[in-house]
């Protein structure tokens, strides 16, 4: 399909399995649950392990429902290559372990998830790596907190939860002015609202059980490469541009070509330690892709209603929402979300924590969970 041009809710149905099953001919995409591949001879199984056949080799690394999951996200986001795992924590962690080693650093958002600061700040230093958080609203933070350890710089399209917006744009000059990638979660945009490969960034990752799955139902995460880094030129990840011991002195950059970098992380990290995505979990996902375009529609056209609900309550302190014409990032919001965006938001309630747990424990519709 990459020969032509089709609209976001043509791929969101297509991509990865434009015919039928060749074996089967089913038309919806296969759920293949086998651990292993049987190789037609050693030579066959040489060309797999030596990445020359793009095949599978056993289920921890590739699965041919995982597979069309990939490809479909890959698309949607504009990228050449995905690597799905096992959750969302995992699509962090692997990016982080494939850009930096001990000794060196990420520069972050402090504005982000509170599962991915406690990564960044407690859990990757006990390894040697370690993080410095910018200040978005701080200017020249993220440049000043770059030195000659940094990896990588990481930012979310939306922070979780107050869904502040980040200029991807401008952060991705910076991070390439210094010869590094730009990562970003976009798990609170999705490629229906936003696609940070169009400003720059060269890594997306996403929780794959928010809104891609949308039905609560799987724990998935997915890495998306846009394949415009070059790592050969920049030498400072020699894992990927050079050969590599851990896998037949093989040099990812020469044998996966815009793919390295998720294909470093299958074939080493993925092999390894076995984040894996489940098969099922996969076909669960394409399930959610199929309509991820209508869902979000609905989850900003909702959110913005029940915005203007808040914002005129007398019993709201105050709302916090991009949209808001009072908000700090309402410029960048109209810039990055032309068509709305920002369905996870927060809210101040009038009196304090007493009244706020009132509000929680008094809720008839809403849950009261984590997700």
């Amino acid at each position: 399909m990459s020969d032509k041009h089709y609209h976001f809710e043509t791929l969101q149905l297509h991509v990865g399995q434009e015919n039928a099953d060749p074996v089967t001919d089913a038309r919806a995409v296969p759920i293949y649950a086998s651990t292993s591949y049987v190789f037609h001879n050693s030579q066959h199984a040489a060309d797999r392990f030596g990445l020359k056949d793009a095949g599978n080799i056993y289920g921890r690394l590739t699965n041919s429902t995982q597979d069309v999951f990939e490809k479909r996200i890959a698309a949607l986001e504009g990228g050449t290559a995905a690597l799905a795992t096992a959750s969302g924590a995992a699509a962090i962690a692997y990016t982080f372990q494939a850009l930096a080693q001990q000794g060196e650093n990420i520069v972050a958002s402090k504005t982000i998830y509170g599962g991915t600061y406690n990564l960044l700040a407690h859990t990757l230093p006990r390894y040697g790596i370690t993080a410095t958080f910018a200040d978005p609203y701080t200017e020249g933070s993220f440049e000043a907190a770059i030195n000659d350890k940094t990896k990588a710089i990481f930012v979310e399209t939306l922070g979780n939860p107050n869904s502040n917006v980040i200029d991807i744009e401008k952060i991705a000059e910076i991070a390439h002015k210094h010869g590094i990638p730009l990562v970003v979660d976009s798990t609170f945009a999705t490629p229906y609202l936003v696609r940070p490969f169009e400003y720059g960034a060269d890594i997306v990752v996403h929780s794959a059980t928010k809104f891609i799955g949308g039905h609560g139902t799987a724990i998935g995460g997915v890495i998306i490469d846009s394949g415009k880094f070059d790592w050969k030129a920049s030498g400072a990840y020699p894992w990927i541009s050079e050969p590599n011991p851990s896998y037949h002195g093989i040099s990812f950059a020469d044998a996966a070509g815009d793919a390295a970098f998720v294909t470093y992380i299958r074939a080493i990290l993925l092999r390894d330690t076995g984040a894996t995505l489940s098969p099922f979990h996969a076909f669960i996902f394409l399930q959610g892709l199929e309509t991820l375009s209508l869902r979000v529609e609905r989850h900003v056209e909702n959110a913005l209603k029940v915005v203007e609900f808040l914002k005129n309550h007398p019993a709201v302190e105050s709302v916090n929402h991009p949209s808001l014409p009072d908000h700090p990032d309402h410029a960048l919001y109209e810039k990055y979300f032309p068509n709305g965006g920002a369905s996870i938001f927060t809210f101040e309630i009038k009196g304090g924590q007493k009244e706020a747990h009132a509000f929680i424990d008094h809720l008839e519709i809403f849950s009261l969970l984590a997700n």
